[in-house]
């Protein structure tokens, strides 16, 4: 970091936040990046711009107690962390797996702030979720836990406060339980959560907005900075098999992409001829089974337990698990193989070692905020649908969604241009989410 300010800030960091991990990996990974802007701009110090953005305006913490089918009482941990409303109410997804603690809520938060500044919505970023896992647990014991977590977090959410969505763990049936419960609590009908069900409010292509969001930015950048066909007749290595890897690998088929691997926290299958998508929504959407059992029904593909996803040949690689899932030596095997491309599905999948050999070797790189922010950019159209009371058509809402992943390539090259870093999507979008939100904190004043 060549700017004393940002050092300064980021070292702070770290001692006060040294037990949070995740949060100071993605801290640092912006502010790094903010170098140009304070040569640029050193005014903005002086209104002490990053110590405000980087501690949240709202931490909520709160126990979360519910029964099981036993009649066992459990307690888990909720969170809901406020990061940042200069430009729109808190907006960002509850995540329910065993991962979840503070330092993973913050980074997640955090990184919502600019992929919601992206969009070019009026949306602010938040997080929040729990360590419970709704995996092997009855549709019972799910209903009463999202009973319970809404029993708290109700006061602290509204359309025009705070509007969750889903993430890992969190799907259709948990969202359905949540928005059920916050309408007993709060006796009202609002767009207090997206990602609902059509039944009730809910926008089409909201299921599919992430994944087919990566595959509109993916096949832009490639065509913009590698000047080739986009997608088409690429072959594509993937990791997960959730909702966002899913429609990915639907998308990209669409695109004329051939999608030879997925996986889950088991291990990997591999398809030369290409992945089976009505057998892979089988076993993960439907039936919540193992990756494992895709062998069963495609006698070309090989399992394989554990990692190593990133070992097969792909022209382009979007990781779409977890963070932190690629590493440095999933980067040289990637390098390896003659990947061209790593885009990121998950919320920061890449460590910071393997981005910077990926770059290093001229590999396109792009980042979450920007190629993920497909769901949430969605999710601002649910809810501009819930306070106009209309529904749109998919069509309508895919169109908007395009345009949006459009305008955040755009606004990530030209950012990156403006700066003297021309061509690097990861400083572009840094910097592009960071401007609209400075803008928006120094209007407002020192509150």
């Amino acid at each position: 970091m060549k700017n004393d300010y940002i050092k300064r800030v980021c070292d702070n960091l770290a001692i006060k936040s040294s037990h949070e991990p995740e949060f100071l990996q993605a801290t640092n990974e912006v502010l790094e990046s903010l170098d140009p802007v304070f040569k640029l701009n050193p005014e903005l110090e002086q209104i002490g711009i990053l110590e405000r953005l980087i501690e949240p305006e709202r931490t909520i913490i709160f126990r979360v107690p519910w029964v099981d089918d036993s009649g066992r009482v459990k307690v888990n941990r909720g969170f809901r962390v406020q990061f940042n409303s200069a430009i729109g109410p808190y907006k960002g997804g509850l995540r329910f797996h065993p991962s979840v603690d503070l330092s993973v809520i913050k980074f997640l938060g955090f990184e919502q702030i600019f992929k919601n500044s992206l969009t070019g919505l009026p949306l602010g970023g938040g997080k929040g979720g729990s360590d419970f896992d709704p995996k092997c647990k009855s549709d019972g014991e799910v209903m009463r836990f999202c009973q319970s977590f809404m029993n708290e977090l109700y006061r602290h959410i509204g359309q025009f406060t705070d509007v969750p969505a889903g993430d890992i763990g969190v799907g259709a049936r948990e969202i359905g339980y949540l928005f059920g419960q916050y309408k007993k609590l709060a006796n009202e009908f609002s767009g207090v959560l997206t990602g609902k069900g059509l039944s009730y409010s809910g926008s089409l292509v909201r299921p599919e907005a992430t994944g087919y969001g990566l595959c509109y930015y993916t096949d832009e950048v490639l065509r913009r900075l590698k000047g080739q066909g986009g997608l088409h007749d690429r072959r594509v290595a993937m990791s997960g098999s959730g909702n966002v890897a899913v429609f990915a690998a639907e998308k990209a088929a669409q695109m004329g992409a051939i999608v030879v691997t997925m996986s889950d926290s088991t291990g990997w299958v591999h398809a030369p001829n290409g992945i089976k998508l009505d057998v892979v929504k089988g076993i993960k959407l439907e039936h919540r089974g193992r990756i494992s059992e895709y062998v069963k029904y495609d006698a070309s593909a090989k399992y394989h337990e554990g990692r190593g996803v990133w070992s097969a040949a792909a022209d382009v690689a979007l990781p779409c698990a977890t963070q932190n899932e690629l590493t440095l030596d999933d980067a040289k095997q990637l390098v390896k193989n003659g990947c061209q491309a790593v885009v990121e599905g998950a919320n920061m999948p890449s460590t910071p070692e393997a981005i910077a050999y990926l770059k290093k070797q001229s590999v396109l790189f792009g980042p979450a905020k920007a190629a993920n922010a497909g769901g949430v950019a969605v999710s601002g159209l649910e809810m501009s649908q819930n306070s106009q009371r209309l529904s749109w058509t998919a069509q309508e809402v895919d169109d908007k969604l395009r345009e949006v992943m459009f305008n955040i390539v755009n606004m990530s090259l030209n950012a990156a241009e403006k700066y003297g870093k021309s061509g690097d999507l990861a400083i572009g979008a840094n910097i592009a989410g960071f401007e609209r939100v400075a803008d928006a904190m120094k209007a407002e004043g020192v509150v």
